[in-house]
């Protein structure tokens, strides 16, 4: 065979130009005992093709592959209800904490001394300080409902 037409062929094969026939001429040329020492290197390229042409899947190819490809089993957690609430728990946790550190806060803040509960330690007794009202308090709320009947029959009478 002409040595100048199998290198043509091989610059064809390379830029995927080849027909079906012309790749089997270039196997052919290649399985044989005289290949030129210049063209030596691309044999083993074409017997590798020619022997793996030859080698089927088997008959176990699918069984393989189906256990490969198996989904492995998984176990399922199991969870309580309290498990499922927790992070509903450490939520409302969480909340109750923020309330309470702004309630504290604006009691700090806002000075309000009028609505401070005293405590009484002898007779364990809670007094706010706008219900303990002395007797000299009593004595003009009376002075002042007196006078004010007093206004009250002398404009009925004038009448």
């Amino acid at each position: 065979m002409d040595y100048k037409s199998i290198e043509q062929l091989l610059e064809r094969y390379w830029e995927c130009e080849t027909s079906i026939e012309e790749e089997q001429t270039l196997r052919g040329f290649f399985s044989s005992e005289e290949v030129p020492a210049h063209l030596h290197r691309y044999k083993d390229l074409f017997v590798y093709q020619q022997s793996q042409s030859e080698v089927g899947l088997g008959d176990d190819f699918d069984q393989r592959v189906l256990a490969q490809v198996e989904a492995p089993i998984v176990k399922a957690k199991r969870m309580t209800l309290i498990g499922r609430f927790m992070p509903v728990f450490k939520a409302a946790a969480a909340v109750a904490i923020v309330l309470l550190l702004g309630n504290v806060a604006q009691h700090s803040m806002s000075g309000n001394e009028s609505s401070v509960m005293a405590v009484d330690t002898i007779g364990k007794q809670m007094s706010a300080p706008s219900v303990a009202v002395s007797e000299d308090v009593k004595m003009e709320r009376a002075h002042l409902a007196d006078s004010l009947k007093k206004v009250a029959k002398q404009s009925f009478i004038q009448e």
